[in-house]
């Protein structure tokens, strides 16, 4: 299963689960945050590391760069279109508000 489809399933889980979205809102606060947050992800089910999650944040950016614009140099950059990580939590906190 692809990264972004684990963390979908996962952020529904916790929008229908407070357990799980505190849970996940706490490894925030851990010494080292992603590491925190892949274990919780790995011990709710989905195998998520650190590398990958990081991996394929920066491989949907860019492909998204090549297929816009030309794909050049030229091609703005999106503050935090690859960071699947901050994109995750800024979701979970936006529906959880909305």
């Amino acid at each position: 299963m692809e990264i972004g489809v684990m963390l979908d399933e996962l952020r529904e889980k916790a929008l229908k689960d407070h357990n799980i979205w505190q849970e996940l809102m706490d490894t925030r606060k851990a010494e080292q945050p992603l590491a925190a947050f892949c274990a919780k992800c790995r011990e709710l089910g989905y195998q998520i590391y650190e590398m990958d999650l990081i991996t394929a944040g920066e491989e949907f950016y860019a492909t998204m760069r090549r297929s816009t614009n030309g794909g050049g140099e030229n091609s703005p950059k999106l503050a935090g279109e690859d960071d699947f990580y901050e994109l995750f939590f800024a979701s979970l906190e936006q529906n959880l508000q909305g």
